[in-house]
């Protein structure tokens, strides 16, 4: 995905989804989720907005040597937020198991942004 259009339209897309998600926990879910459980949601939802910024900007910035960075957000997002989403709405505990993957994948895109920002240029 070398285009930056592309990873404008998935931060875009990721972060109405985000939104999206957000109101329903908040609307949807308040009556049906312990306090913790509602926490562990949130944690999801800011997370998955966060990120989906990043990558709009990564995107809006059309500098290449980041895109690699947006690729782990997404993955991040799929896997962290996501398993988080589904372990407060079903308390199965085994999907937890996921969310550690995704918080990995944010560390190797924040890391990876780091390394290429450092980089020299190429001539």
């Amino acid at each position: 995905m070398k285009n930056p259009k592309t990873w404008i339209i998935i931060g875009g897309c990721l972060g109405f989804l985000a939104v999206a998600l957000g109101a329903f926990g908040a609307h949807g879910l308040k009556d049906s989720l312990t306090p913790e459980l509602m926490e562990i949601y949130k944690t999801g939802v800011l997370y998955h907005l966060v990120h989906s910024a990043v990558i709009l900007a990564i995107g809006l910035g059309g500098n290449e040597k980041y895109y690699g960075s947006a690729a782990f957000f997404s993955a991040g997002i799929v896997l962290f937020s996501f398993s988080l989403y589904a372990y407060a709405i079903t308390s199965i505990t085994a999907l937890a198991i996921i969310t550690p993957l995704g918080g990995m994948s944010f560390l190797a895109g924040w890391l990876l942004l780091v390394i290429q920002a450092v980089r020299p240029a190429k001539s």
